[in-house]
């Protein structure tokens, strides 16, 4: 359930519908299979420790989990924002939780035009 390969991680990037905030960027964009698969690309930039990188990362595959179901069919990428690392697990959480419950709509409206 993972983006792995650099084609895909291309695909998303150059198709992908972007929804963004201040602590996070999904990019989403469907795919041909049953179910959602997961790519991260959490930067120095945007937590320069990488406890920080691997906790922004952690909560981005656990928030992925929770939304599978959501998330069928879809390529996601989760990028964080610089600063994100300085907010609480709480307000980051209900960040990723409102966008996954948003990006489906935006990757099917799209799909249909």
């Amino acid at each position: 359930m993972r983006l792995s390969e650099q084609q895909d991680f291309a695909k998303v990037f150059a198709q992908g519908k972007r929804i963004s905030d201040s602590c996070f960027t999904l990019l989403g964009t469907d795919n041909e299979l049953e179910y959602g698969r997961l790519g991260l690309a959490i930067s120095k930039k945007a937590a320069r420790r990488a406890t920080s990188r691997n906790r922004l990362k952690r909560l981005a595959r656990e928030s992925f989990r929770h939304h599978q179901v959501t998330l069928a069919g879809l390529d996601v990428i989760v990028m964080a924002r610089p600063g994100a690392d300085r907010l609480d697990s709480k307000q980051l959480r209900a960040s990723l939780d409102r966008h996954c419950e948003e990006l489906p709509g935006r990757c099917k409206q799209s799909s249909k035009r």
